[in-house]
């Protein structure tokens, strides 16, 4: 999906007071650390160390490059030693980009035998750090802290995972939806603000009359419909069931037909999420299916009904976990067995693969809704894992992410006459309490589910846009 070069850059706080030689030694640390976590820290993005941070016009000229350059799409700052926070006001206020203040120090231990008032001078991150975040929390920043020895491989983990979050949280403003219909008739927490949306989130939603998307399907060539046929027999199983060879050919064709239009359309208006509505799709002979979900499995955007923030919402958290175990989905019902309750997931046809326990299989079948013909779609058991789901809704004053944290539990027992994906999961605390919560806050039935992602990256990106927020655990 246009993946850039992109890089964070690492800020050392310090000042003129500590003289030549301990300055030296601070820029020589921070560069053995940043040079280190570079080549074994595991982390997504490049680090790369800039001047150090000594008096205010350094800061503020370094937090507005950084701004500027589309190339950095974060800011680590480190308190080696004291920084008087004053100097950081301007330059910090200014700041566009996602913020993380890393509490460490260079030295794991204290060297009780030598340690003596010039070690104290130098590794001074306990007194910067504790001036340092007192100017954050007066200025609102809503920064992330870190706190942990830079060495350890779960500080850098924690590193790593709010990296994904800042890169989420630039490309948001690039997050651009295609909506083929309005909102389904009667149905209230799909609708939304689209203005306050592109405001506090960057995303752009766009409307089409489906006869847009149908001229486009229209113009895709035999030899385009069979090499993507193709695609689709290579990639997934084939499950023929009551339908005659042929006919399940031309119906997993006419998918084919529609995957190719509606990826033309997309790539030449720059989109990169589409939102479907059942009740609005005249000129197609089925409802996209087993094409959305082939394109949810390249990373592209989707949720059905005219839900454009579900959409959004699931592109967003596809950039966040790299595209992995990462998908839109729907509540459709309960088991209520007791000390066996969980809630079944699925959708009418476009359930992600990237949620997939097992190989999918490319199945027609009756859709009961929407009148079309039979729609081919991928069949499959979804993961079993500790996940987190998250619903976007608009409270009419202001949009609330409500957020609950489940485990996923891999199907035990066949489901032969349902034809469609399934997910199952737990809630937490347990299924009447987050249930119970849920319908009471006014979460929507429409979710995207991570088991990929963790709470804490899903907090770090809505304190980034200043985003209300509440929690189910």
């Amino acid at each position: 999906m246009g993946i850039k070069l992109k890089e964070f850059w690492f800020i050392v706080g310090s000042q003129y007071l500590y003289g030549e030689e301990t300055l030296k030694q601070v820029e020589q640390n921070a560069k053995y650390m940043v040079d280190t976590l570079n080549k074994n820290g595991n982390l997504p993005f490049v680090l790369k160390l800039q001047p150090l941070a000594v008096k205010p016009e350094v800061i503020t000229q370094l937090m507005k490059e950084a701004n500027y350059r589309d190339e950095v799409i974060g800011v680590i700052t480190w308190m080696h030693t004291f920084s008087p926070a004053k100097m950081w006001i301007r330059g910090t206020k200014i700041l566009h980009k996602p913020l993380l203040h890393f509490a460490t120090q260079f030295n794991e231990s204290i060297p009780w035998k030598t340690i003596d008032m010039d070690f104290m001078n130098l590794n001074q991150a306990a007194h910067g750090d504790r001036e340092y975040g007192y100017i954050n929390s007066r200025l609102h920043k809503n920064n992330r802290v870190i706190v942990g020895y830079w060495k350890n491989k779960d500080v850098q983990k924690q590193i790593a995972d709010w990296m994904n979050v800042a890169n989420a949280y630039n490309e948001s403003f690039n997050i651009r939806a295609v909506r083929f219909g309005d909102n389904m008739r009667s149905v209230a927490v799909t609708e939304g603000d689209k203005i306050q949306a592109q405001i506090d989130f960057g995303w752009t939603v766009d409307y089409f009359p489906i006869n847009d998307l149908v001229k486009e399907v229209n113009k895709v060539s035999k030899e385009e419909i069979n090499k993507k046929y193709q695609e689709y027999v290579n990639k997934y199983g084939c499950q023929y069931d009551k339908y005659s060879k042929e006919t399940w050919i031309n119906h997993v064709k006419e998918q084919a037909k529609i995957e190719c239009g509606l990826r033309k359309f997309m790539q030449q208006h720059n989109y990169s999420v589409v939102v479907t509505n059942f009740e609005s799709l005249d000129g197609l002979k089925q409802l996209p299916g087993l094409a959305i979900q082939n394109m949810m499995a390249d990373g592209y955007g989707f949720s059905a009904e005219g839900d454009w923030k579900t959409a959004c919402l699931n592109k967003l958290l596809k950039i966040m976990s790299n595209n992995k175990s990462t998908g839109f989905m729907e509540d459709y019902t309960y088991e209520m067995t007791k000390n066996k309750e969980y809630i079944l997931e699925a959708h009418m046809l476009e359930v992600d693969p990237t949620l997939a326990s097992n190989q999918p299989k490319i199945k027609v079948a009756p859709l009961g809704i929407g009148n079309k013909e039979d729609p081919a779609r991928l069949v499959f058991d979804g993961k079993a894992g500790k996940a987190v789901v998250v619903s976007m809704i608009d409270m009419g004053t202001h949009f609330e992410l409500l957020i609950n944290e489940v485990e996923c539990v891999k199907p035990s027992t066949p489901a032969p006459k349902l034809p469609v994906a399934r997910v199952i999961w737990k809630v937490k605390p347990n299924f009447t309490e987050g249930v119970k919560k849920w319908i009471e806050i006014g979460g929507g039935h429409h979710t995207v589910v991570s088991l990929n992602l963790n709470t804490q990256q899903i907090i770090d990106w809505c304190k980034m846009v200043n985003l209300s927020y509440k929690i189910i655990k």
